[in-house]
């Protein structure tokens, strides 16, 4: 049987909250559970979003959780012809085609493409070029992705998955005019090439998994299995944000906040404690269990952590 290998693929765009490290546990204890590695890369294709001392901060983060890793952190932007060559072959099957519609959905291309932020579908206006036509372009172009179909596949998690791109966005795009790759052709060939066999991501990027595989399909790859899970979400059901209160993991931390206490209210959350308690990695590994976790986003306010720690957050206003 194929050793089971996960991954951590944090981005430093900004701080690491809760919702992150809620997501990042279920990844760590499912691989570890199974006796499997865990792999770590730092997502930073989107240059343009990076933050100074990002990436050194989700590191602390990490280890602050007790969350460990297998082998040396890949740095996503350093497999740039990696991705290159996915893009050439991608060419050689006209399977992409030069787009050079709208600046802003090509811009908002290169990072993980929320549910909020899926857009309209794409009407195919570039869609009857060829990749020969790019040489005779005079402005900027991306590289569409051409989705004829789109591929079913079991979630670990929710089951059976079967979408329709059409509604979706469409054709999508897979590297930027700014000449470096869109997240989904660089996701799929980084875990690819790590030999990733499973990939556990919140919900909100369910669209982007039909998409990648049917990049791993013509790339003739093999895809790992995914498990969507349920967001973490402040009180009015959005994504986490500064309007939720401080609840980075750096302002947690800082204030007095302990790792076995966090881990303990997230395990609360996923239905294997009672209640909130403090909690180690070692005593929670027999307590996973994708069954006991809540088909609802896990609503936090920043008072749970407050009440249940006695520890008032800094930078909570």
């Amino acid at each position: 049987m194929t050793r089971i290998r996960g991954r951590l693929a944090p981005s430093p765009t900004g701080s690491q909250h809760v919702g992150n490290a809620r997501t990042y546990l279920l990844a760590w204890l499912s691989a570890r559970s199974q006796g499997g590695e865990i792999l770590l890369r730092m997502e930073d294709i989107d240059v343009w979003r990076n933050k100074p001392d990002a990436a050194a901060q989700a590191l602390d983060d990490l280890r602050w959780l007790g969350l460990d890793w297998d082998g040396e952190t890949v740095v996503q932007s350093t497999q740039l012809p990696a991705h290159e060559a996915a893009l050439a072959e991608l060419q050689r099957q006209e399977l992409v085609y030069p787009c050079t519609c709208s600046r802003t959905d090509i811009a908002t291309a290169a990072s993980a493409p929320h549910a909020e932020h899926e857009g309209p579908t794409y009407p195919g206006t570039c869609a009857h070029r060829k990749v020969a036509d790019a040489a005779t372009l005079d402005k900027p172009f991306s590289w569409r992705f051409r989705a004829t179909h789109t591929p079913a596949y079991f979630d670990v998690y929710q089951g059976l998955m079967e979408l329709d791109l059409k509604t979706l966005g469409g054709d999508f795009v897979v590297w930027r005019s700014a000449k470096v790759p869109a997240y989904q052709l660089a996701v799929v060939v980084d875990d690819a090439a790590a030999g990733i066999t499973e990939v556990i991501r919140g919900d909100d990027l369910v669209p982007s998994t039909p998409r990648q595989l049917l990049i791993y399909e013509a790339l003739d790859l093999t895809p790992p299995r995914f498990a969507h899970v349920p967001l973490v979400v402040g009180e009015n059901g959005q994504r986490l944000a500064k309007r939720h209160g401080d609840t980075r993991l750096s302002s947690l931390r800082e204030s007095g906040v302990k790792a076995e206490q966090l881990l303990g209210l997230l395990a609360w959350s996923c239905g294997w404690l009672p209640k909130p308690e403090p909690i180690t990695l070692a005593k929670l590994l027999p307590l996973f269990d994708w069954e006991s976790i809540p088909k609802e986003p896990f609503v936090l306010k920043l008072e749970m952590i407050e009440k249940w720690t006695g520890i008032v957050v800094r930078g909570n206003n």
